[in-house]
């Protein structure tokens, strides 16, 4: 069985972002294996902030279409809602480990889905918060997801 793999928003954005070349193509690879293997994880914060960097921020953006098509594809991941189980738990993350309110939400939604992994390049590379292990996708081998 594939292990589970929580995809942290600046991945996806990554795999839209043309000045960025290196980490376009990593993230690429990555989310192909997280397709082929049915076994990427996300949020719908994950969502809302790439739709907000990918038609806001990013140089040269996405249109809106664009983004919502990406998005489309993304809900099929069928991602977890923050509710009130996401933010009690993100709140013991917080407190314990120290992380940054959107952080601990991230880690919060990674855990509630049973994930191995997350991919991020924000957190600590290998750290690990209960079963859950950060992976920066652009420091590690997609080996690790076979």
């Amino acid at each position: 069985m594939s292990a589970k793999v929580f995809v942290d928003t600046n991945i996806l954005v990554y795999a839209r972002d043309t000045s960025e070349a290196n980490k376009q193509t990593q993230s690429l690879q990555w989310l192909t294996v997280l397709w082929q293997q049915r076994s990427g994880a996300i949020s719908y914060q994950t969502l809302n902030e790439y739709y907000v960097i990918v038609t806001q921020r990013l140089k040269p953006g996405l249109s809106r279409s664009e983004a919502q098509h990406d998005i489309r594809n993304l809900l099929l991941w069928n991602p977890l809602p923050v509710d009130r189980v996401v933010i009690e738990n993100a709140w013991l993350i917080q407190e314990r480990q120290g992380f940054s309110w959107w952080d601990s939400l991230i880690l919060s939604a990674a855990q509630i889905q049973d994930c191995d992994y997350l991919l991020s390049e924000d957190m600590q590379h290998r750290q690990t918060i209960g079963r859950l292990q950060i992976i920066n996708p652009f420091l590690s081998d997609i080996s690790i997801l076979a």
